[in-house]
């Protein structure tokens, strides 16, 4: 961390503000070329401070989340954990159903109970339909678990860093304050607005491509864009951008 310190008073390291602002900008970057591709972002941070902040934000930007505790091979084991989120699905339409009310009471309060821990557990990473392609994480030595599984898995790790972190574990690092509720909302905000500039980005240029082939080919230019087909590769993936170096 000696890079990201600016100095030291009274014993307690200041970080250095404008390696704050580098590191934000590097991942704001990152991040909205990412969205722009259609990738999922996987938002952790489990700390009391920061839970609700972390899964507000996750929310509005339309990606899974983390904020309650961080399940041992949630990477790893994803096959295990979709599987249990099948499960979750089958008691989300189980309880509100008649057929709840033909079991037994003690059946039922059991059901629920496994509801509620599931939900708990589970409820931020419904729509974790596959691996993520990123891990933001809010303080990497608390939530370790996770980056050691997603650098297992070779996913991209940006995450809010502070004094008492390893940067070099993580490939895009932010240098902050991890343990106030206001940087973590701030750097939160940030991150999730440039995952919604990159889909904004994206609807955009879908909507001019749907545009365009309404419009249809002019009469001059019909000569031209038969010359120009077979050049055109059809089915080729976008690649998924890599994260700047530091």
């Amino acid at each position: 961390m000696r890079p990201y310190i600016h100095g030291r008073r009274n014993l307690i390291h200041i970080i250095d503000v404008r390696e704050t602002i580098r590191g934000l900008l590097r991942a704001r970057k990152y991040l909205k070329q990412v969205a722009s591709s259609g990738v999922l972002v996987l938002f952790v941070g489990t700390k009391r401070q920061g839970a609700e902040a972390v899964a507000r934000e996750a929310a509005r930007c339309g990606m899974p989340y983390v904020s309650d505790r961080w399940l041992g091979g949630t990477l790893t084991n994803f096959r295990t954990i979709r599987n249990r989120l099948t499960r979750l699905e089958e008691l989300d339409a189980l309880i509100p159903s008649e057929a709840f009310g033909g079991y037994s009471k003690k059946m039922q309060s059991s059901l629920r109970r496994e509801h509620r821990k599931m939900l708990r557990n589970l409820g931020g990473i419904r729509t974790l339909s596959r691996l993520p392609e990123c891990l933001v994480v809010f303080d990497p030595k608390k939530e370790k678990n996770a980056v050691n599984e997603a650098r297992k898995m070779g996913i991209t790790t940006v995450a809010l860093i502070d004094t008492d972190c390893d940067p070099d574990v993580i490939d895009l690092p932010i240098p902050g304050n991890d343990d106030s509720i206001r940087s973590i909302e701030l750097v939160a905000a940030r991150l999730a607005d440039a995952i919604l500039e990159g889909k904004a980005q994206t609807a955009a240029e879908s909507q001019a491509k749907a545009e365009g082939s309404e419009g249809g080919v002019p009469a001059g230019e019909e000569g031209k864009a038969a010359k120009s087909a077979p050049k055109a590769r059809a089915n080729v993936k976008r690649a998924v951008p890599k994260p700047p170096k530091t």
